[in-house]
């Protein structure tokens, strides 16, 4: 017999949710990762994230479940946010070309906007807030950042996104030039669930 989610991480992403399994495996000894469920197979609409910070939307993804369905809840919400453009594109960074999931002209875009901006002020970070919603309790949310810096052209074919003109600091590569283990070693997602791991091991003890 399968085994029944015990939480459900807001997500219909396939990639997503085998990504977050690993991180909260490597923290909660013993996990198994068919306690946690996916949101692609519950009967509910997608969430309308109409939050203004990457924290609102992540509670309006979790709580869509816990509210309707009564049972414990994750999600998460990223983005890039750069400095000299006072932290956007932020949550708009998937659709900052105008519409939703464009990669390569959401960095065209952004390429274009910082092309007067010296090395020395293209600052940056990755930043991903993770919150949990249990039915009856406080909410938890806790934030990962990642800093760097961007690129005046794309390096690398790995990742996605921003990848290619992301460089963290301490690296002398972009995210696209990393191989995905390296990077996710080192992500803004997995510091956020790195900070949610012990409340959710708390739930699932």
């Amino acid at each position: 017999m399968a085994m029944q989610p015990a939480i459900i991480f807001a997500t219909r992403n396939a990639h997503k949710l085998q990504e977050v399994r690993a991180i909260l495996a490597r923290e909660i000894p013993g996990l198994q990762p068919e306690l946690i469920g996916s949101a692609a197979h519950l009967d509910l609409p997608e969430p309308v994230e109409d939050g203004v910070t990457f924290e609102e939307n992540a509670l309006i993804k979790a709580h869509q479940i816990a509210d309707t369905l009564g049972i414990p809840a994750f999600a998460d919400d990223s983005g890039l946010c750069v400095k000299v453009l006072g932290g956007a594109p932020g949550i708009f960074s998937a659709r900052w070309c105008g519409h939703h999931g464009d990669d390569p002209a959401n960095l065209e875009l952004l390429l274009n906007q910082l092309a007067d901006i010296n090395p020395e002020h293209r600052q940056a970070c990755f930043a991903c807030v993770a919150a949990l919603v249990v039915p009856g309790a406080s909410d938890r949310v806790e934030r990962g950042e990642v800093h760097g810096t961007l690129r005046c052209e794309r390096s690398g074919n790995s990742g996605f996104g921003y990848d290619p003109i992301f460089q963290p600091e301490g690296y002398s590569i972009t995210f696209a030039q990393m191989q995905p283990e390296q990077k996710n070693e080192i992500s803004h997602r997995r510091r956020a669930f790195m900070a949610l791991a012990p409340a959710i091991a708390q739930l699932l003890a």
